[in-house]
């Protein structure tokens, strides 16, 4: 993490800087963590030996003394915040989303799930972010952690949202999994938005023709490709879905009643995560919507920058932006 990174702006405690044109936020999780320390003297934080590529090195400056790194081993990760939580502490754990679902996950559904231990996984490089190939890119861990009993997963949309999400998870009871963005992430959604746990949100409302139902920086992407396709006449609507567990099927069937045709998009493979919860909500319920699918394929992935990965696998803009017109132009509404 630089040490001095240059802004042109601040916003609460981060620094706001233009990458290729656009607003993000340098470390907002880091940063967001080590003012809620001030607050919360309770609250621990720990990584297996990944502090710098967490961003979590802002803790552990503020708060030297409540912070443990305790190198490379995952499971002991997860061994020691359950542990410390046992003696009324918040532990707050940082490493890459791969190796917390691979390497841990009997210590993350036992040690902390079954006991109900105040732990709270920021787990980073979710999906395609990383570029590292299949050792590290953690494209089935929203399927993987949805299906352990009593915990919260979150997928958080931007920069705005992931501090939102790390305030409300210091209250959220028992052990939480958020889908951790670090670096400099994007600012996609305004002060006005509010984080609500177990909730989904509209925040877009178009004319009834295509709905985009998103989780994650997929929805700041599904935001992006309508104004990229609004001067052609097209006017969908975004439903955000950010908490994956528990799952707003109520928002969801509602959003779907108003629209003729689904978009669903996450980074994530389609089959166990976003889509997949979807498409049980719309079957139990009855209702059936024609549904393009904007997700990950049931397979392995190369090596590459994230921008090479998402177009090579069809979840880049123009992905959208493709499933968005094949409604065409004009305006409609629900059948």
């Amino acid at each position: 993490m630089p040490d001095a990174p240059i802004a042109n702006r601040t916003r609460g405690m981060g620094e706001i800087v233009e990458v290729a044109g656009k607003q993000t936020e340098l470390a907002p999780f880091g940063r967001t963590l080590a003012e809620l320390g001030h607050e919360r003297p309770e609250i621990v934080g720990l990584t297996a030996d990944m502090g710098r590529y967490s961003d979590i090195l802002p803790f552990r400056d503020a708060h030297p003394d409540r912070f443990f790194n305790v190198g490379m081993a995952e499971q002991n990760l997860m061994m020691v915040a359950a542990g410390l939580s046992k003696v009324g502490k918040i532990a707050f754990c940082t490493t890459y989303s791969v190796f917390i679902t691979r390497r841990a996950y009997d210590f993350v559904a036992i040690a902390c799930a079954h006991s109900k231990a105040n732990v709270k996984i920021f787990a980073g490089m979710p999906g395609l972010v990383n570029g590292y190939g299949a050792t590290h890119q953690a494209t089935e861990d929203l399927n993987m952690m949805r299906g352990i009993a009593d915990l919260a997963v979150i997928d958080p949309c931007d920069a705005t949202e992931l501090k939102q999400v790390v305030r409300a998870a210091a209250d959220i009871p028992g052990t939480v999994y958020v889908r951790n963005l670090r670096g400099k992430v994007p600012v996609e959604l305004g002060d006005d938005y509010r984080f609500t746990f177990g909730k989904g949100q509209v925040l877009r409302a178009g004319d009834g023709r295509v709905g985009i139902i998103a989780t994650g920086y997929m929805s700041a992407r599904a935001l992006e490709a309508c104004r990229s396709t609004a001067a052609e006449g097209h006017d969908p609507s975004v439903l955000h879905l950010s908490t994956i567990k528990p799952f707003d099927a109520a928002a969801v069937l509602s959003f779907a009643r108003d629209h003729q045709r689904l978009i669903v998009a996450e980074n994530h493979k389609t089959t166990g995560g976003l889509t997949t919860l979807v498409i049980e909500a719309l079957y139990e319920a009855g209702l059936h919507r024609p549904m393009t699918r904007i997700g990950l394929a049931d397979s392995f992935f190369e090596c590459g920058s994230q921008e090479y990965l998402e177009a090579k696998y069809g979840v880049d803009l123009p992905a959208f932006e493709s499933a968005i017109r094949q409604d065409g132009a004009g305006a409609g509404g629900p059948t």
